[in-house]
């Protein structure tokens, strides 16, 4: 099994304060004959009328030296999540969970709204001091 991010456990705590239930920890995704681990799986009763809401999360905190490395592998990995969830689970959504500091270096950035538009990107952004969700995006 893979490492686990160093806030990990931040965004899982975050979710659960949010009103999550974390359903998978790690998420299995089978497309064909490749396997894919994403760091967490959930989901969230909306209202008794309507269906729950499912999540995929991918973690990154993006503490290495080189953001621009860590954002290539990040879309990376999004873009292969996203195209699986959608073959396989498309009532799932997938979301990238980054802590603050990580949505202020590296998406709060003019480059990292043209990301997020371009590409659609779904992020949560995380306090890992108050372990919270500090937005959605969308």
């Amino acid at each position: 099994m893979p490492a686990r991010d160093i806030i990990h456990g931040a965004v899982k705590a975050a979710l659960i304060k949010d009103g999550w239930t974390i359903t998978h920890d790690p998420f299995q995704l089978q497309l064909a004959n490749l396997h894919f681990l994403v760091d967490l799986g959930a989901e969230r009763a909306i209202a008794a009328e309507k269906e729950g809401q499912k999540i995929a999360v991918e973690i990154k905190s993006f503490a290495g030296k080189s953001p621009v490395y860590a954002l290539e592998q990040a879309i990376g990995q999004y873009t292969v999540y996203t195209t699986a969830l959608t073959r396989t689970e498309p009532e799932r959504t997938l979301y990238l969970a980054v802590n603050e500091r990580a949505f202020a270096r590296v998406f709060d950035t003019p480059a990292g709204h043209i990301f997020i538009v371009d590409l659609a990107l779904k992020i949560i952004v995380v306090s890992q001091e108050k372990e919270e969700v500090v937005k959605w995006i969308p």
